[in-house]
C-alpha cells in the first residue's frame, strides 16, 4: 500500500466529507500504485483531518475527465476549466471509504515538516 498526503483547501475538504465531491483533481499523476490519500486541510485549519481510499484514477483530456466526473466533481465547470487552462491532460482521483479523524493530526505525526504544494508520498 502506498499513501500520499495532499494539501486541499477547506472548502473542498468539507465537500469531500459531505459526499458532494468524490473526485480530487490534479495536474500531475502520482505513482500508479498509490491507493490511499491522506487529507491535509490548508489554512486556516492547517491539520491532517482524514483519509480516503483511491478507488480509481482517471487520466485523459480535460474534456473527457469532466464528462466522467462532473456529477460528483464538487467544483464548478468554470473553476475546472480555469484549473486546466492550456493543459492537454487531466487527472482525477476517485475517492471512496472517506474517513474523518476524530481528532485532527499534525503533519509531524506523518513524518512531514512542511505542507506540500501538491502532494508528498508517505512512507508508512
Amino acid at each position: 500500500m502506498c499513501r500520499v498526503l495532499l494539501s486541499i483547501n477547506p472548502e473542498y475538504v468539507e465537500k469531500i466529507f459531505s459526499g458532494e465531491k468524490e473526485f480530487e483533481f490534479r495536474k500531475n499523476r502520482c505513482k500508479s500504485d498509490v491507493n490511499k490519500m491522506v487529507i491535509y486541510c490548508t489554512s486556516p485549519v492547517m491539520k491532517v483531518i482524514g483519509e480516503a481510499d483511491i478507488i480509481e484514477i482517471i487520466e485523459d483530456t480535460p474534456a473527457a475527465v469532466w464528462k466522467k466526473t462532473m456529477k460528483k466533481a464538487g467544483v464548478s465547470k468554470d473553476f475546472y476549466d480555469s484549473y486546466y487552462s492550456g493543459r492537454s491532460k487531466s487527472v482525477a482521483y476517485k475517492l471512496g471509504n472517506v474517513k474523518k479523524y476524530k481528532k485532527p493530526r499534525t503533519l509531524s505525526s506523518f513524518g512531514v515538516s512542511v505542507a506540500p504544494q501538491s502532494f508528498v508520498y508517505l512512507s508508512r
